[in-house]
Parts: structure tokens; sequence; C-alpha cells
């Protein structure tokens, strides 16, 4: 006799894995691929008083890129960027090393005191310090009065972009510090015991063993930090009635795209703008990620 092949059974295609991940999807395009989509729906169009609401293509991306006031804005949020987030990583740095190096005292209070602004409101934050700042009725105004002095005012258009980076950087260090601070638990302890041995020093010890293992997690925090630069706007527009003649309606991006849509009811050229500046923020931070994975690699 001949022995037949047996037929092999059809697997049934299982459908549990999407059950598990249907919900999340369902939210995930509700509330993200939807309003993306349709602000880009809306930045195709313009709405006129005369005419209607018309179908320009391009013309909305081309204006905003001819836009000095956007470029303002734009150029204020670069600084920003340059300034503060270096110095913002810097001292989360310097704070996660503290305490991981084991000889701070109340190492856990200090975690928790450093973490703690991070978990005060945006809003709250910025209207303490601008009352601070304020040189009529905050505590410089009061250490003026007091001590006589003349201190400069932190709500003046020149120091206002280094009062808004003194807020963010007292807002997010504990954040940072967490995410070093993380990073720096998972080093193999055996690493520290051999550098011991080999009579390597705690400087040299942070040089060799802990930076090194740090990159990853600093590339994290400096991409978040640029995508935080560039979505500034609570603490701009909480500081708007306390310094009206320093920030103006297009100090950044995203105050000026809110300003379009809320007070000038120009919703098509807003979406725009808010596009424009999604598109350039996703550049710089997969660039940043793209040289920081390269160093990685070498």
């Amino acid at each position: 006799m001949v022995a037949t092949p047996q037929t092999v059974p059809r697997r049934r295609r299982s459908w549990t894995g999407w059950r598990f991940v249907g919900p999340f999807m369902a939210v995930f395009a509700l509330v993200f691929l939807a309003p993306i989509a349709y602000s880009i729906y809306l930045s195709l169009f313009r709405t006129q008083l005369i005419g209607g609401t018309a179908f320009v293509g391009a013309d909305n991306y081309l204006k905003a890129l001819a836009d000095p006031q956007f470029w303002s804005a734009f150029g204020n949020v670069a600084l920003f960027l340059v300034v503060q987030v270096p110095i913002m990583l810097f001292l989360a740095l310097l704070v996660a090393l503290a305490i991981d190096s084991g000889r701070l005292y109340g190492t856990s209070f200090f975690r928790i005191a450093v973490f703690l602004p991070y978990a005060v409101p945006a809003v709250v934050a910025t209207l303490m310090w601008g009352f601070m700042y304020g040189s009529q009725f905050g505590l410089i105004g009061n250490l003026n009065d007091s001590l006589g002095l003349s201190l400069p005012d932190p709500l003046s258009a020149d120091l206002i972009l280094a009062s808004l980076g003194n807020i963010v950087t007292w807002e997010f260090v504990g954040y940072n510090m967490l995410i070093l601070y993380s990073a720096l638990r998972v080093v193999n302890p055996s690493l520290y015991e051999a550098a011991e041995i080999d009579g390597a020093s705690q400087v040299r010890i942070v040089f060799a063993i802990k930076l090194p293992a740090l990159r990853g997690a600093l590339l994290i925090a400096t991409i978040f930090s640029i995508i935080g630069s560039f979505q500034l706007f609570t603490e701009p527009a909480i500081l708007k009635d306390l310094a009206p003649n320093a920030i103006t309606t297009y100090f950044t991006p995203n105050y000026y795209a809110y300003e379009l849509s809320f007070s000038g009811q120009q919703y098509n050229y807003s979406a725009t703008v808010a596009i424009v500046m999604g598109v350039i923020t996703m550049i710089v931070a997969y660039v940043v990620q793209l040289r920081g994975m390269r160093k990685e690699v070498r």
C-alpha cells in the first residue's frame, strides 16, 4: 500500500494580539492621528471675508516660511534651546553623579527635593517665579526697597528669555536627574570594584565608567529637552500679563499659533504654523538621535 501524506490542518488566524492592542490603536488614532490629519486639512484652505473658504494648496506654507514673525519666534526658542538645555542637563548630571557617589548625606531626601519641582504644575511654577521677578511688587522690588539696590528687572525685554530659562530649569532638572540616575543604577558594580583595585580615582571612574554608561540616557534627555524647548508655551503665556512689553504675541511658535487661532481667528494659518514647527522639531530631534547613535556605535 502506498502511504498518503497526512493533511496538515490549516492554522486559523489568531486575533488575540489585536484584541489587546485594538483599544490603544483606536484611542491613538482618535487623539493623535485624527487631529494631525485635520490640521493638515485645515492648512490647505484659507478663509476670507469675501469668497469664504477656498482651497489654496501650499500657499499657507509658503507664507509661513516667509513670515518674519514666525522666524522671530523660532529664533527665540532656538536661542533658548542652545543656552538653557546644556545648562539644565549639566546640572542634572552633577546632581545624578552626586547622589550616585554614595558620599552624600540624606540621599533620599536630596533626591526627592530635587525632583519635587517637577511635580509642581507649570502654571503654578510660572506664577510663583513671576511674582518673585516683579520689580514693583515681588522679591526683586522688595530687595531694591529694603537694601537700596537697583537690580535689573528680570521681566524686561533683555532678560525675559533668561528668566524663562531659569523657570524651566528649576522645573525639569529633577526630571532629567531621575533619567540619568536610573541609568547609573544599572551599571555593573564589578566595574567599580575592578577600577578601585587598579587604583583609579573617583574622577577617573566618572570619566571612564559613569559618563560612557550615561550616553544613551543623555541622548534621551537631550531629545526630550529639544522637543520641550520647541513646544515652549505655558511659561510665556502666563508671564504675558506680568511682562506685556517683553513677551509679544509671536514670542514662541506655539504661542504664535495660539494667538493666530484664538485671537486672530486665523485657524488655517495657525494650523500651518503648528505643522511647520512640528516638522522642524522632528527633523532636529532625528538629527540629534542619529548623531548620538553613531557616537555610541563608535
